[in-house]
């Protein structure tokens, strides 16, 4: 049996068929590999824009938390230069013979020392003495803290 002209065969037209079913699968998985590639592309970008963002912010964060040292520094200072005019002041108005003129010089000395302390150290310096007398001497320092933290909650809950 002939087929009329301009007509395709079953057979022809199941060759085609599967030709343009090839070539429909062959488009899908470029497409979807050109979707996936973008997809990577995208989420690459993200990653990047989000490590930039942290480490700009991690930035930040150290440069303010410098600052707030700085001036912590600066405000010890201060503090320290005051109490050294304090000492100077109570050399000259406190009595200078006897017991008492013996306790006033000695609480000056040691006010004015603690103010040349926390002038030169700043609170870093002081900070840092202060873990390594902790290191030196563990248990006695808990023991204070213990009982500095239950005096505080004497105070707090009177109120």
């Amino acid at each position: 049996m002939a087929n009329p002209p301009g007509t395709r065969s079953p057979q022809e037209q199941r060759t085609n068929t599967g030709q343009t079913m090839q070539d429909i699968k062959d488009k899908a998985q470029n497409v979807a590999g050109n979707v996936a590639d973008k997809a990577r592309d995208a989420a690459s970008t993200v990653a990047d824009k989000a490590r930039d963002v942290a480490s700009t912010v991690g930035h930040k964060a150290s440069d303010a938390a410098s600052m707030v040292g700085h001036k912590a520094d600066d405000a010890a200072c201060s503090v320290g230069h005051g109490m050294q005019s304090f000492a100077g002041t109570l050399r000259e108005k406190l009595p200078h013979e006897g017991m008492m003129g013996s306790a006033s010089s000695t609480l000056a000395d040691t006010i004015d020392r603690g103010g040349r302390y926390l002038e030169e150290e700043g609170l870093s310096g002081v900070a840092e003495d202060l873990t390594n007398l902790v290191r030196r001497h563990p248990i006695p320092s808990v023991l204070i803290a213990l009982g500095v933290g239950f005096c505080i909650a004497r105070v707090t809950t009177r109120s």
